[in-house]
């Protein structure tokens, strides 16, 4: 039996196959037999240049971004037996990692403070934002203060996959209350998709080609647009390289670190401990509805992180 197995996961080709094939933009690149590859080779193939050094490498002490302004503080919010009086802060200028199994309450925990999960008001706790107690009731509240959640499923919550970039751009300003539905400017949304089209480096067959016809990692920069047009403040991230090719991951990483270089809050929300510990300046960890450690990446390796999140 002739067995084709196709994925993005590189250790699991390396494992499983006794020739790898690679293809870029449609073109064969090389066939070969495993043997005569390591990951970073079949990442240069695919991508066309070496990514060596610039993902999933261990952050440097002094490289460290330091807190800015607290900006969102978290107390002892709960949410049926998943979030359970959970507390911690956010800065200005700083990439939170936050890192947890499934069921740890990690999504839950930042849906609540984007206004997606209603939080138990009767069993106390509080909200803050610059110092002000906040109760969103719905997500459209959190986006008027400058917090935006970008979603870990970007197929069902994320993009309208049907629509073209533009579109969903446009829907990301619809969202946030910049537009208004029934006055739609076809130039100002041309615009908009020219300029975060740049901005973003996404790729597309042309300008009309609709979301669904974009790679995954292409699709997922739609999505971050979605919510970078909204001019947020905090940014949370889910899962934000999911089913994305290594290229892609590159880049995205990029996008975060800038958008914390430029004074974002930044939340990186990831269940891949190599990506939490290259993109984070602290990292939480989550277990049982609550946050339960913080280490600093520099110390941190993912043996003390796995074992904070199950012990």
């Amino acid at each position: 039996v002739s067995i084709v197995f196709i994925s993005h996961a590189l250790e699991e080709a390396l494992m499983i196959a006794d020739r790898i094939t690679i293809l870029r933009d449609g073109e064969l690149v090389i066939t070969d037999d495993t043997s005569a590859f390591d990951r970073d080779r079949i990442v240069a193939a695919m991508v066309g240049r070496s990514l060596t050094g610039q993902i999933y490498r261990q952050r440097d002490e002094t490289k460290l971004r330091k807190a800015g302004k607290k900006v969102l503080s978290v107390q002892d919010i709960s949410m049926s037996n998943i979030v359970r009086n959970n507390s911690f802060s956010i800065f200005e200028g700083q990439i939170t990692g936050v890192f947890g199994l499934i069921g740890s309450g990690r999504t839950e925990t930042f849906k609540i403070v984007s206004g997606i999960y209603k939080r138990d008001f009767l069993r106390g706790g509080a909200i803050e934002l610059d110092d002000r107690p906040v109760r969103y009731l719905v997500p459209s509240e959190a986006v008027a203060d400058g917090i935006v959640y970008v979603t870990e499923d970007r197929k069902s919550e994320g993009i309208f996959e049907t629509m073209g970039i533009a579109e969903n751009l446009f829907g990301g300003l619809l969202a946030a209350g910049r537009e208004k539905a029934w006055v739609i400017n076809q130039q100002e949304m041309r615009q908009l998709s020219a300029e975060w089209t740049k901005t973003l480096n996404i790729k597309a067959i042309n300008d009309n080609a609709r979301v669904v016809e974009l790679s995954g990692g292409n699709q997922q920069k739609v999505v971050i647009g979605k919510g970078l047009v909204q001019q947020p403040r905090i940014v949370i991230f889910d899962e934000p390289t999911r089913g994305v090719d290594v290229g892609a991951i590159a880049e995205i990483h990029q996008i975060i670190n800038r958008l914390a270089d430029e004074g974002l809050a930044v939340v990186v929300i990831s269940s891949y401990l190599p990506e939490i510990i290259n993109l984070s300046d602290r990292i939480l960890v989550c277990r049982q509805g609550r946050i339960v450690e913080e280490f600093s990446p520099a110390e941190a390796t993912e043996e003390k992180i796995m074992y904070a999140a199950v012990h």
